[in-house]
């Protein structure tokens, strides 16, 4: 008797955790959402000035455009140590990567291959 009450507690236990541990990993996503749309929606404004005075062969026409899209901010770990990110535009088939770090807008480049 006192075997099953101790599987019983345990089990108890390994289910609390479990619902804690989903709990406190749902607030952290919500709050990253959060202040990802927040560094989204500050950094907008700079990203499409930048990529319209970007020099290009291809212009990036963001005001007045036919077909406009926030590709968003993405973040790519290169080593242990660095992060880069990026925030992309679409306007028209010109994409645009602007670093809100360097405040510099590169068009139509690979995010991936860019210093």
């Amino acid at each position: 008797m006192t075997f099953q009450r101790i599987i019983i507690g345990l089990l108890i236990l390994t289910i609390a955790g479990l619902a804690g541990s989903f709990y406190l990993n749902w607030r952290m996503a919500v709050q990253l959402r959060t202040i990802k749309a927040f560094v989204e929606g500050s950094v907008f404004a700079e990203a499409v000035a930048a990529c319209e005075k970007a020099p290009s062969t291809t212009p990036f026409k963001w005001n007045g455009g036919t077909l406009t899209n926030v590709i968003g901010l993405n973040s790519v770990k290169l080593d242990k140590y660095r992060v880069v990110s990026s925030y992309t535009l679409y306007a028209d088939g010109v994409y645009c990567d602007f670093d809100p770090i360097k405040k510099k807008a590169d068009i139509g480049s690979n995010f991936l291959e860019r210093e």
